[in-house]
């Protein structure tokens, strides 16, 4: 008897052109699948996550699962704009309507304007202090005291990150963490993903490292640490308002992402958060 195998596409999330931004892979008709097998499966494509998608629950509306090679995520970003635009592509959803994702960390709303896919974090941002504090963190990245700005935080809308301003896009050129000073500052904290970021305004220049089966990555597009960052820039605004940064990520990877962040604060205080990006189809493929 034949095994039975499964179609799934390659994409390039937040960027417009191919081989740049994040490559992610959707499995579109992922229903029957064990736990095990996704993880397996996301193991042997080795790509910072595969998304795994379910029958609809309704229309336009599709649970998904998110995994890395090692894990299962609740929440990741670049995989919720990538498998809305496939969704959209492969004429199994409805772009003219709101689009539900049914991730771990909750219901993750898309709609699009234009070639962008917009989703809405399914939590509001939560903010805490960092275990590294400002000369840690200047050790872990080999940089001076003085080129890192402030303390750093804590920051989530369903994924923690260490968040660690530095002063000019040279600096986040330069840094590169330590994997002794990971293990020793980084690891106890539990939250080993750190977000290095450069404030010009409304342009953000980003990095992301985090740890894969005990060996430091880069991450050329984060969109769930873009939504913490967002987040947490708008807690300093005062009042209700509406603020929107481009978060330029991947550079130094030679995989230039755009990331399009926007947060609005209504009279009451209540944050909604979205991040936004284009994505291209590159490949598809049959696993068994």
């Amino acid at each position: 008897m034949k095994q039975e195998s499964y179609r799934y596409l390659l994409l390039d999330v937040f960027s417009g052109r191919p081989f740049a931004g994040n490559p992610l892979a959707v499995f579109p008709e992922a229903e029957g699948m064990a736990d095990s097998q996704m993880q397996a499966i996301a193991n042997e494509l080795n790509l910072s996550e595969t998304v795994f998608v379910g029958v609809p629950t309704a229309e336009n509306r599709f649970p998904i699962r998110i995994f890395t090679p090692s894990t299962e995520l609740p929440f990741a970003g670049h995989p919720t704009v990538g498998t809305a635009h496939l969704l959209v592509a492969q004429g199994m959803a409805d772009r003219e309507q709101p689009l539900i994702l049914q991730a771990k960390v909750g219901d993750l709303e898309v709609r699009f304007e234009d070639e962008l896919a917009y989703f809405t974090t399914a939590r509001p941002v939560e903010v805490g202090a960092s275990s590294i504090v400002r000369s840690t963190a200047a050790d872990l990245l080999g940089v001076a005291t003085s080129q890192v700005i402030g303390e750093p935080v804590v920051a989530s809308c369903g994924l923690p990150y260490h968040l660690i301003e530095l002063d000019s896009r040279e600096t986040l050129a330069q840094a590169q963490p330590s994997p002794s000073l990971w293990l020793q500052h980084v690891s106890p904290s539990h939250v080993e993903q750190i977000y290095l970021y450069v404030n010009d305004g409304e342009a953000l220049n980003a990095r992301m490292f985090s740890t894969e089966i005990g060996c430091l990555r880069e991450d050329p597009a984060t969109g769930s640490a873009a939504s913490a960052l967002a987040g947490f820039l708008a807690t300093h605004k005062e009042g209700p308002g509406h603020w929107k940064w481009r978060i330029e990520q991947g550079v130094e990877m030679g995989r230039a992402s755009d990331i399009l962040a926007e947060v609005r604060r209504d009279d009451a205080g209540a944050m909604t958060i979205r991040i936004g990006g284009q994505a291209v189809i590159v490949g598809e493929g049959r696993m068994w």
